[in-house]
């Protein structure tokens, strides 16, 4: 009996997550460990290994769900036939090449992973094309190219048929449509083939039934599940959580029955030779392609980018030595497993009415890591006591000094000020919402050297004489009335959650000072 053989994986090359059904290898070297790659991780996590999606309608055939298939594979084939897509038959011309066309199977699954609708498409096979010969405009797709056509064209259609009522769309925010009618108004944002409405009791159901009459749509209520986020609907407001997604995610990695822990990480020491976080030494064993440690990594930045900032710096350390893992890592990763276990259900609480606008709090790690002697940039921004945007990266300039740090920080978090500011402003303005006088932004920060240099503007000294003017772009904005530089005690400052690990008192009240709270204790 012939036993077929196991895939090689090289050296540099370590097994994805999803290794057991997609046999995906991850190349150590050139993998970029950013939001993109923690996208694709979240998708593979998110799928069933278990129970996938049909890839043929051979497959749906011999289902047991065959005849749901069946209805919506029909449901799809009547819309064609409605909206007049199939043409005549006609000859197929010359040396030309006809384009072929697939069926895309999709379930569509509510918080607590269960099948609450079944979706088929009929799609053209555009990958068949040649450039320059059977097309000449190309598009970038993030998705597989046939169902990004498919929404390019559904897109559009939409776009014309909102903007055609009344409709406001700004590139600013170029999913989001906006209609205003006195004191009413509406926001639909899209995203690929889903809508979330918001708005006033009187607008809404217009909107609705608006929709109605061009789409085919079905309203499956109050939000309570979209792009992987869990959104409970409370007495006192609503929070955001993932507590799906991370439970898949500690099975997936045989995490699922570890025992939790209070903090993502554990307290660095300050001796550069005993820190867990330091790079490998020369002897140091790095850990085999079995090890999934870039999986590992991307799940849970998915989670860091939407509701659990308080793992973000953590991570941030971690994914540094992702080329070159070793045991410590490794562990590292398992401590926030841990905490993750404990912490299933907390998430973003956003409490009704809102208390404050848009505030923020940036920060420096100088030497955060002495390995490289480079410093960490971290800022939070607050609305209604909430964070909605934040931020711990490495920073890519080595700083002279705590102040040098500090600076680089600000104009960072300046840049983030502005968009947010325009967003808000927009949005806002849209919909008639009433705006007091356009106050400066505040922004928190705890190095009076650094507040008072940026008041002053650059100038050209010793201290500063090294450090770029562009740099002082937050002088430009205090200058114009659009931000506030004020100083906050270093204990007061939001932003020091991304900084350095922390004590477990000092961890958890600062994660509480974000606005981030668990369902248990708010149902």
């Amino acid at each position: 009996m012939m036993v077929p053989e196991e895939p090689q994986v090289l050296e540099n090359e370590e097994i994805s997550i999803s290794y057991i059904m997609s046999r995906k290898v991850w190349n150590r070297n050139k993998t970029d460990v950013d939001d993109i790659f923690a996208y694709n991780i979240a998708l593979n996590v998110i799928e069933n290994e278990e129970d996938q999606e049909p890839k043929s309608v051979n497959e749906c055939m011999h289902r047991k769900d065959w005849p749901k298939w069946k209805d919506v594979m029909q449901a799809e084939l009547n819309l064609l036939m409605k909206r007049e897509v199939f043409g005549p038959v006609v000859r197929t011309p010359e040396g030309i090449k006809p384009v072929g066309h697939k069926w895309v199977f999709i379930r569509k699954r509510n918080e607590k992973n269960e099948i609450v609708r079944y979706k088929a498409r009929l799609v053209a096979q555009g990958f068949s094309q040649r450039p320059e010969i059977d097309y000449e405009e190309t598009y970038s797709p993030v998705v597989d190219a046939n169902t990004f056509r498919y929404l390019i064209s559904m897109y559009n259609r939409l776009s014309e048929y909102l903007l055609k009522e009344g409709y406001k769309n700004d590139s600013i925010c170029p999913c989001i449509f906006i209609k205003r009618s006195g004191p009413e108004y509406v926001i639909i944002v899209v995203y690929v083939d889903d809508l979330n409405i918001i708005g006033t009791p009187g607008e809404l159901p217009r909107a609705i039934e608006y929709l109605k009459k061009g789409f085919e749509m079905k309203d499956l209520g109050k939000t309570k599940f979209c792009l992987g986020l869990q959104i409970e609907h409370l007495k006192g407001g609503i929070l955001v959580h993932q507590e799906t997604y991370i439970e898949k995610v500690l099975k997936r990695l045989y995490m699922d029955k570890s025992h939790p822990m209070s903090t993502p990480m554990v307290v660095r020491s300050l001796d550069v030779e005993k820190d867990p976080f330091r790079p490998p030494t020369d002897n140091e064993y790095i850990l085999d392609p079995g090890v999934p440690y870039l999986s590992a990594i991307g799940a849970p930045m998915f989670l860091a980018g939407h509701t659990r900032p308080d793992i973000s710096f953590s991570l941030n350390l971690l994914a540094r030595y992702s080329s070159c893992p070793t045991k410590r890592h490794w562990n590292g990763i398992k401590q926030i497993f841990r905490y993750l276990q404990g912490t299933k259900d907390l998430g973003l609480y956003f409490a009704n009415p809102s208390k404050t606008g848009l505030i923020g709090f940036a920060d420096a790690g100088y030497l955060s890591d002495p390995h490289t002697g480079r410093s960490q940039t971290e800022y939070v921004f607050i609305v209604g006591g909430t964070a909605i945007s934040w931020r711990s990266t490495k920073q890519t300039i080595a700083a002279t000094s705590s102040n040098h740090a500090e600076i680089l920080a600000i104009h960072k978090a300046s840049r983030e000020c502005v968009w947010l500011r325009n967003v808000i402003q927009h949005i806002r303005g849209s919909c008639g919402i009433i705006l007091d006088k356009e106050l400066p932004t505040v922004l928190y920060e705890d190095n009076a050297t650094c507040i008072a240099q940026l008041k002053e503007g650059y100038i050209k000294e010793d201290r500063t004489k090294h450090i770029l003017p562009k740099f002082f772009f937050t002088h430009d904005l205090q200058k114009s009335g659009d931000i506030s530089v004020q100083q906050v005690r270093s204990c007061e400052n939001l932003a020091d959650l991304f900084t350095k690990s922390l004590p477990n008192s000092t961890f958890q009240r600062l994660v509480r000072d974000i606005g981030m709270r668990r369902l248990k204790e708010l149902k």
